[in-house]
């Protein structure tokens, strides 16, 4: 029975894997994000181009995206999307809501055969207002971009087995 079980720990053994390399985001010298394998990642080269993918595989200072090789320290900036939130649902409904507030107060006053200049209040434009720059700005957060520099670093983290 001990043969048996060193034996299936030994093959066991053999079919794990080493870890892999992963890059670091860092500002100020802490953790912001890690990328490994598998992780999607949208990058700026120092040559102006974008490219999104995910990383295959690091190995010796490169990533490889979608199969195209990259130098990490060819990256300048990284783009993140956010997902704590549903920025771009979120934001359309916010902004559909602040236009309704306007479009009812309209609507109101051509039922009511109103003067046009009484159609709003105060109220009304404070929270139409609100709600649109609501809106506008959450739509305009959905990504973080990180500017590679003075303040963001990418560290390249060698941990594999060579």
């Amino acid at each position: 029975m001990k043969k048996l079980l060193l034996a299936s720990s030994f093959f066991i053994a053999l079919q794990c894997c080493a870890q892999n390399d992963v890059m670091m985001l860092e500002k100020n010298g802490e953790r912001v994000k890690t990328f490994g394998p598998g992780v999607s990642i949208q990058f700026e080269t120092i040559y102006q181009q974008w490219f999104q993918g995910t990383i295959d595989f690091l190995r010796n200072d490169t990533v490889y995206i979608n199969g195209t090789a990259f130098n990490y320290k060819e990256i300048a900036t990284i783009k993140i999307n956010r997902k704590h939130l549903n920025y771009e649902a979120d934001g359309a409904i916010l902004v559909t809501a602040g236009a309704g507030v306007l479009l009812i107060g309209a609507i109101n006053g051509l039922i009511r055969h109103d003067p046009a200049s009484a159609w709003y209040t105060t109220t009304s434009y404070i929270t139409s207002g609100a709600l649109l720059l609501l809106g506008y700005l959450l739509l305009h957060s959905i990504n973080k971009t990180y500017h590679l520099g003075k303040k963001f670093t990418l560290q390249y983290l060698a941990l594999s087995a060579k």
